[in-house]
């Protein structure tokens, strides 16, 4: 980020290339700096001219295309919706052009954190018990095992496990039983059953659902330690029986999945998922900057990192083609890309439905600009893999993974592809955690930080404020990240989210 002096007092000049600055305060008609006074009130983190804009001329942010004039647009002229919009443009995809050799951290200089080694070697940040549903007839029996475990206490003598969680959602039936959307529900249900973070687990069903319980089983791969119990609602009886027969099923995992300890393990063995949700103009300066500086520190230090939100990377997907590592892994993207468009337009939209209204409010114009702040929190390493929605990621440093931009359904793919810690940036104020995973919630700005605090874990509107450059809240932040996988709760885990937000892609026809 740089503050260019000419515009500073009224706000951030990113790039000298840029015909825009992003307000850093409300600002007041007659505002001015560097020879631009604005025109009419502007609040924080929208966009104002500072260089004459012609009707169908780009307007650049990051030195990147955000949007085009509809209209004749002056220096200090408030840049936004009703004068900017979205066109689709080429980019150059230039696979690989970026690619450079990662400088690795000596291994025996690497961070460490205390992780749960498991049997199969998978390195658990939790240990939870997990009640996973095949169908939605049987969430409510879910939640009810669930629920008897929750009164302070029940669960005193068990210290090392924390927790016995519910994952209910509303598919598993009235749907085909083989295709896509079958595929995309029986392989993140295997993501999560097979998750270490999930010391053992009791799948349940009805009984007579599409996506039968056995079908599910067959395709697990389970540490040979891992406790599982499955039942159907239909086989024991009813309702008031599975409850009975659940609770007892998880009194005798218990004493097994306690029977735990934390020990000194390499960072390189962390799975870091990135998710942005409520976003605003800062997003794209402080908090996700600052998660990507983070990811560099990771994946230098071995770790992966597994970004998402395909629609929210359109229009900025260029930016990270030219970091594949290979063709093959620049083409998976594109071809996400691709399916996205067409995917959108069947269904009567386009990919510039996206922002939201809270995104608007927040400063953010168009998908282009948006994509281009959340592409930040994938730092500047090399995309080395591509991976489908809630598929097994297994290659070390920065990925990818094809997910809505819908936060929960989003951060559910990444965790059932085997996200061990999650990092949340928002800015107007999302809350949001990820049973079994552990959420860090990073506000992009002081205003909400303090307003939310209760519910964000960094402050990354440090940045904004002039306190701390990107580089020093990466390094904050991979700490905290460390210090949570070490078992450090985040405020979402201490308010008790994570069990409703489990929203897997519900993909093809109802029926």
């Amino acid at each position: 980020m740089t503050l260019a002096a000419t515009f500073e007092q009224i706000g951030v000049h990113l790039h000298p290339s840029d015909n825009v600055v992003v307000a850093s305060r409300d600002l007041e008609e007659g505002a001015a700096a560097g020879g631009v006074t604005v025109r009419a009130a502007v609040p924080r983190g929208h966009k104002v001219a500072v260089a004459p804009i012609a009707a169908g001329e780009p307007v650049r942010k990051y030195n990147q295309i955000i949007g085009f004039a509809t209209t004749a647009i002056q220096p200090g002229d408030h840049v936004h919706t009703h004068n900017v919009e979205f066109r689709a443009f080429e980019r150059d995809y230039a696979f690989g052009a970026d690619v450079v050799p990662t400088e690795m951290v000596p291994e025996s200089e690497r961070a460490t954190f205390q992780g749960i080694v498991r049997a199969d070697g998978k390195v658990a940040t939790r240990n939870y018990i997990g009640i996973l549903t095949s169908v939605n007839c049987s969430a409510t029996t879910a939640k009810l095992i669930a629920d008897q475990f929750r009164s302070p206490g029940l669960l005193d003598e068990f210290p090392n496990v924390d927790g016995v969680v519910a994952l209910a959602h509303g598919a598993g039936c009235g749907m085909a039983s083989s295709g896509e959307g079958f595929d995309v529900l029986q392989r993140t249900l295997t993501g999560y059953a097979e998750h270490p973070n999930f010391a053992g687990f009791l799948m349940l069903g009805l009984g007579c659902e599409v996506n039968q319980v056995a079908s599910l089983a067959e395709k697990w791969q389970l540490d040979s330690t891992k406790l599982v119990q499955t039942m159907t609602i239909q086989e024991q009886g009813g309702t008031a029986a599975t409850v009975r027969a659940g609770v007892a099923a998880i009194r005798e995992m218990l004493p097994l999945a306690n029977q735990v300890s934390r020990t000194t393990v390499p960072a390189s063995e962390l799975i870091l998922g990135l998710n942005c949700g409520g976003s605003d103009a800062y997003s794209g300066i402080t908090a996700n900057p600052a998660l990507g500086a983070a990811v560099d520190l990771l994946v230098r230090h071995g770790g992966t990192a597994v970004l998402g939100e395909t629609p929210e990377i359109y229009g900025a997907e260029h930016l990270l083609t030219r970091r594949a590592v290979s063709q093959e892994v620049g083409d998976k993207l594109v071809d996400l890309i691709k399916w996205w468009e067409k995917y959108t337009a069947d269904n009567g939209g386009s990919m510039d439905n996206n922002p939201s209204p809270g995104n608007k409010a927040g400063g953010l114009t168009t998908i282009l600009e948006k994509s281009l702040g959340a592409v930040a929190k994938g730092g500047t390493t090399n995309l080395t893999d591509v991976y489908k929605y809630a598929e097994k990621v297994t290659a070390k440093g920065f990925t990818f993974m094809d997910t809505p931009g819908y936060d929960p359904v989003s951060v559910t793919g990444i965790v059932a592809g085997g996200a061990t810690v999650m990092c949340f940036t928002t800015g107007r104020g999302s809350v949001l955690g990820c049973k079994p995973t552990p959420s860090l919630k990073l506000a992009t700005n002081t205003e909400m930080y303090e307003r939310m605090s209760g519910d964000m874990d960094l402050n990354c509107g440090v940045i904004m404020d002039g306190e701390a450059s990107v580089q020093e809240v990466g390094a904050r932040l991979f700490q905290l990240i460390l210090d949570t996988a070490s078992g450090r709760k985040t405020l979402s885990e201490e308010l008790g989210f994570g069990q409703e937000e489990f929203v897997p892609w519900q993909l093809g026809a109802v029926m």
